[in-house]
């Protein structure tokens, strides 16, 4: 953060400056563990936390100063809202960075992947900076701008919604020179009535843009590739036609992993990636996008795509223990991912030659297409050929499947029953773990990996 004495920061974000005019030299901390020397506590009053409760512990940590909405012992700023007080000081300091470059990130999947590959590529060349896990609301983007300093060249900002307004929000505070919208899908449907409402609450990034900004759009759904007109300055589009200004040909999958040549308007270079899955040929062309009008080389792109590596907990993990491949992705689930990973889990068990097994749990937040959508998952892995759909709690994953369906459905009330059916998994087979956050099916595959390495210790033959 761009060092400011507490009068400053209370005149931005419009409050009472109680104590020391200290100087702040470092990001605000939400969690006071995260607390650094220099830094501001943000006393945020949650449904079951009351930040005002750790502004001892923050100051313990090094912060020396808060925004809080109550009064407190250490120097603070009051304000009516703490969260709103963050925005207008995000985007204060955003508007002082003028050599800074923020590229805004949203989609119905693939943010977190893409912004990981990107940060890879671009910090290999200058000061960057990326939010930490899923730091993508009202609270993270403005946080992740904030740790920018005048060394900072360019600041990626996830942008995630959950009510129309909620992107034009974010673009009203980080004011992105390069929009990217990776796909737009059922993700959240419940929460936005239809597809159309999703479609057009990401575009809220487009149409926030200024006409010298530039934007970054996928051609994997008919809604995206539209967003073109929303926009006065330049767009690109990124896919697999031969019609997209960056695309992949002569994609083949090796390992679960996507190999491709990349194609942009400098020429043609092969790309390996290292992440698991086909789909993540998409998150590595918005990628090339970026780089592309940033100046970076075909080559630089290319290689760098082939480097980097996803560190995001729970999203395609691949586990390779003794003679069985576990793949945990319980991190989020909509149907678009369910179905990109029962294919990764197809590719993977074809590879090795074992049976492939899909423990899956419930998706949230389809509203009224819930069952359906369940209902055409379970039918998709029948159609692929998966031998083994274990739902969790989930019924309706089944309520499509013919009785002559090659594919044996499990039905277990819950993770203790799918452990059990676990015990049925045989050397050489493929193990994938999805489901909606909530349904905490990282549980599942953890007692799967300790069981499978038990019972290969105590030479069983599972």
């Amino acid at each position: 953060m761009i060092a400011m004495k507490a009068s400053e920061i209370a005149a931005v974000v419009g409050g009472t400056l109680h104590g020391d005019d200290v100087l702040v030299t470092k990001a605000p901390a939400v969690d006071s563990r995260n607390a650094e020397k220099g830094s501001i506590f943000l006393a945020i009053q949650g449904e079951n936390v009351d930040g005002h409760d750790f502004v001892s512990d923050a100051f313990a940590h090094g912060s020396v100063l808060a925004i809080t909405s109550k009064k407190v012992e250490q120097s603070h700023i009051l304000v009516s809202d703490v969260v709103i007080a963050l925005g207008k000081l995000a985007q204060h300091v955003r508007s002082n960075l003028l050599n800074l470059t923020v590229i805004g990130i949203t989609g119905s999947q693939g943010k977190t992947t893409t912004k990981e590959l990107l940060t890879s590529i671009l910090s290999s060349a200058a000061s960057t900076i990326a939010p930490h896990g899923n730091f993508n609301n009202e609270i993270g983007a403005p946080i992740s701008l904030l740790q920018c300093t005048e060394e900072t060249k360019y600041c990626i900002v996830e942008m995630g919604a959950r009510h129309p307004g909620d992107i034009a929000h974010l673009c009203s505070i980080a004011q992105p020179n390069i929009g990217v919208v990776l796909k737009v899908g059922t993700a959240h449907v419940g929460e936005f009535g239809s597809v159309e409402a999703i479609a057009k609450t990401k575009s809220e990034l487009i149409s926030s843009l200024e006409s010298e900004g530039i934007a970054i759009l996928g051609t994997y759904d008919p809604f995206t590739p539209t967003m073109a007109k929303l926009h006065k300055g330049k767009n690109l589009t990124f896919g697999e036609g031969a019609e997209c200004d960056i695309r992949a040909t002569d994609i083949e999958v090796r390992e679960g992993r996507a190999h491709f040549d990349l194609v942009t308007p400098e020429g043609r270079s092969a790309v390996g990636l290292r992440i698991v899955g086909l789909h993540q040929v998409s998150n590595a062309l918005a990628v090339a996008a970026v780089a592309t009008v940033l100046g970076f080389s075909l080559d630089q792109i290319a290689s760098g795509l082939s480097t980097a590596e996803s560190h995001a907990k729970w999203r395609m993990e691949i586990q390779e223990l003794p003679s069985l491949v576990l793949i945990n992705d319980a991190y989020n689930a909509s149907p678009e991912a369910m179905a990109a990973a029962l294919q990764t889990l197809l590719l993977f068990a074809q590879e090795r030659g074992g049976e492939s097994w899909a423990f899956l749990g419930k998706m949230h937040e389809l509203g009224e297409s819930s069952d359906e959508d369940h209902a055409a998952i379970g039918t998709l892995a029948s159609e692929l050929g998966i031998d083994h759909l274990v739902c969790v709690g989930a019924t309706e994953f089944a309520a499509g499947i013919a009785s002559t369906s090659a594919t044996a459905v499990h039905q277990c009330a819950d993770i203790a029953a799918a452990v059990d059916i676990a015990r049925n998994i045989n050397k050489g087979d493929v193990a994938l773990v999805k489901a909606s956050r909530s349904e905490g099916l990282e549980r599942l595959a953890d007692a799967i990996s300790a069981q499978w390495i038990s019972s290969m210790k105590d030479g069983e033959e599972i």
